[in-house]
């Protein structure tokens, strides 16, 4: 079972591998097991709650059963993990390569195995190939595990700890598995994606001086396998891309026209004390250079309303800011409190309406974007990575990420050119031209 973000999903993919490499068969979650793994979120206070109900509920479903709890709630609270009855393996961020040593152990010994260790001092990435074929269209590739950004709300750089970044022929070697496997896209990601190569060693050039390791070069060695049709970056900080980035966009076709850069406040106040280190005016300046190096690209966003301090003055700060930018689409969220933080210490929290109410009208703004971005592509054709079916209706991804809808007949993992014909749900309808 697999809480939180696409890192967490990969991470999970791959001990899957490790588990049926060594002989077991998986199944669905809801289903008696005799293991259990559950790969915790702790980004929010919700993310910790349901990751306590997850392991009751497996408890209850087999009590003989081992049930092996790992990811970041583990690691920044192993003690609250410790305590829940039936858990018999307690991992972190680390050690997830050998789990299946740790389930084992707990299945002889009887007992409990903690392996959690202080992620501060990891400096390595921890490489674990993968050895069984996501369930999936899209491919999710992790290069880059850890943060030291840390933003006053968030939690992660206490549970991922420093950068780490995977080794260029590594992440190449794992790209021709997925290709091999039917992947048409594949999607890098990381906790810090844009920090990629920070702690690598540096590349001799042919002039005698040396680079470092960065993100553009990740995204080389991926582009370099054949038979890929798609690439796409997951979540990037906007001060972190590069020219050579913009270069890889606008020079090859099967890297996706697509963005997400988290502003998470429109107010300059409030994004000082989130500690992002940017202002309002430095971010629109930022994204008006991507839309100049890469015309037509599409941007999303992430804002978090009801920071701690944030008077009605400063939202609307937000909400005209937004008003602004072209964004693609926008993830609204309202600030969770997060016990260890410096923003959870603070004495002026707004309140949970307050909150509720300002996630609504900065929601709705963010569908009209979306719509107005969505109605650019009326009447055109674009390309689509079908992904799920259900009820006779397909529905799959444009390169810039648009949500497509079809009744044409089509196979899930391929793609087609679409003929867009109008707004549906929360993308778009058309009908199929052909096979690409």
């Amino acid at each position: 079972m697999t809480l939180g973000c696409k890192v967490n999903q990969f991470e999970t993919e791959t001990m899957e591998g490790l588990f049926k490499k060594a002989g077991y068969e998986i199944g669905r979650f809801d289903e008696p097991a005799d293991v259990y793994v559950i790969n915790t979120c702790s980004v929010t206070s919700l993310g910790d709650r349901k990751s306590r109900q997850i392991i009751r509920r497996a408890h209850r479903e087999n009590p003989e059963a081992v049930i092996a709890v790992c990811g970041c709630y583990a690691q920044v609270a192993p003690q609250d993990i410790e305590a829940i009855e039936g858990v018999s393996v307690v991992l972190g961020t680390k050690e997830r390569s050998r789990i299946v040593e740790y389930v084992e152990q707990a299945m002889r010994e009887q007992r409990q195995i903690v392996g959690v260790s202080d992620v501060m001092q990891a400096h390595t990435f921890e490489d674990i190939p993968l050895y069984d074929s996501p369930k999936r269209t899209r491919a999710f590739l992790k290069i880059e595990d850890g943060c030291e950004n840390f933003c006053s709300y968030c939690i992660i750089p206490y549970a991922r700890g420093p950068v780490k970044s995977r080794q260029p022929i590594h992440i190449r070697e794992e790209a021709e598995k997925l290709v091999r496997a039917g992947f048409r896209e594949i999607v890098l990601t990381g906790i810090h994606l844009g920090a990629y190569g920070r702690d690598l060693a540096p590349i001799a050039c042919a002039d005698g001086t040396e680079r470092k390791v960065n993100l553009a070069d990740a995204c080389r060695e991926v582009l370099s396998v054949p038979g890929l049709r798609r690439l796409r970056l997951g979540s990037l900080e906007s001060l972190e891309l590069s020219p050579e980035l913009f270069e890889l966009i606008r020079s090859d076709e099967r890297f996706c026209a697509h963005l997400h850069l988290p502003l998470q406040a429109g107010s300059d106040p409030v994004l000082h004390d989130m500690n992002r280190h940017y202002t309002t005016a430095e971010f629109a300046r930022l994204i008006e250079n991507v839309e100049r190096e890469v015309p037509g690209i599409a941007v999303s966003t992430d804002i978090i309303v009801g920071f701690p301090g944030e008077t009605e003055e400063l939202f609307a700060d937000g909400l005209r800011f937004v008003e602004k930018m072209n964004f693609s689409r926008m993830h609204v969220f309202p600030y969770s409190r997060r016990t260890g933080t410096p923003a959870a210490k603070r004495k002026d929290q707004v309140p949970e309406p307050v909150k509720k109410e300002r996630v609504h009208r900065m929601q709705a703004l963010a569908d009209r974007k979306a719509e107005e971005f969505h109605r650019m592509f009326l009447g055109k054709k674009m390309r689509v990575l079908f992904e799920t079916e259900k009820d006779g209706v397909t529905d799959g991804l444009t390169d810039n990420y648009i949500r497509v809808y079809t009744e044409s007949p089509v196979v899930c993992g391929e793609i087609y050119e679409v003929a867009i014909e109008k707004l549906y749900k929360d993308g778009v309808w058309g009908t199929v031209v052909e096979k690409m």
